[in-house]
């Protein structure tokens, strides 16, 4: 069987500089308007923590910084343990690309924390919304737009969906919607990263009007442990994203995503910046 075109979209080699130093490669299947989809290079974060040898339990909470659009080609990425404690990890991450001189330029920051999950008390106070069956909702369908990442995903969203019409009129920011890998993979840490950062950008719903937009920072936090997830297996997940504030060139969005049983898998934040 051929390798998911997502495994091969964050493939790192480890190099044997030193520990944690990976190497890696652009995909064309996940390319963006300017650069990769966005939240592929989140999970090639990710990925550097999860593959470094001296990693301690299961993410819990991901933050990537885009300092800037890597470019097509070859990329560098450094994965750090600052901090080990008993039961949590702190890593930073830096993915760097060689300019036109050769010198690294700093594309992408990061930092991850890791931890060693105990068995205790658990619950949840954010109830999955109800829902139609994946199966009854209409799958979205952009047709040629030239932004490849758009195919890798089955999305069927039946609140919220991209304007169908672009009039300037005012709406609510919020979408609700079915989501999974458009090829069958089964979820796990990097997906569920990458699938955080699915949602167009909020202002475009709330003013039905498109204006130049790009995630500037996103945080992800993970709700679930490989169990969870093996159980959401290549199943759906119901997404909800919501606009909170837009001021002056920047707005944030918050995010959630269930499995089809209700389970809270992870939630996210991210600042976005859009041009007038």
């Amino acid at each position: 069987m051929s390798t998911h075109p997502f495994d091969k979209a964050i493939a790192l080699e480890h190099s044997d500089i030193r520990a944690g130093n990976f190497t890696g490669a652009t995909s064309t299947d996940y390319w963006n308007m300017v650069g990769p989809f966005g939240g592929t290079t989140a999970a090639i974060a990710l990925q550097s923590v999860l593959r470094h040898p001296d990693l301690l339990g299961t993410p819990i909470a991901l933050t990537v910084n885009f300092a800037a659009a890597l470019e097509a080609g070859a990329f560098d990425v450094q994965a750090t343990a600052v901090r080990t404690n008993r039961s949590t990890q702190h890593w930073t991450i830096q993915i760097t690309q060689a300019g036109a001189d050769g010198e690294p330029n700093m594309t992408t920051t990061a930092t991850v924390v890791t931890a060693a999950r105990r068995e205790t008390w658990s619950a949840s106070d954010m109830p999955m919304p109800e829902a139609p069956t994946p199966e009854s909702v209409e799958r979205l369908s952009i047709g040629p737009s030239g932004v490849a990442w758009l195919d890798r995903y089955e999305m069927r969203p039946f609140s919220g969906g991209i304007p169908a019409k672009w009039d300037e009129s005012l709406h609510h920011s919020e979408t609700r919607m079915w989501l999974r890998e458009a090829r069958e993979r089964p979820l796990d840490f990097c997906s569920l990263a990458a699938m955080s950062d699915v949602f167009y950008p909020r202002v475009w719903l709330r003013r039905a009007t498109r204006v130049p937009a790009g995630t500037v920072s996103i945080t992800t936090y993970f709700h679930a442990g490989p169990a969870q997830l093996a159980e959401a297996g290549t199943g759906y997940l119901l997404g909800r994203a919501v606009g909170q504030q837009f001021f002056n060139g920047f707005f944030d969005q918050a995010a959630h995503l269930w499995s089809e049983k209700g389970v809270l898998l992870a939630t996210s934040n991210q600042i976005v910046y859009y041009k007038e």
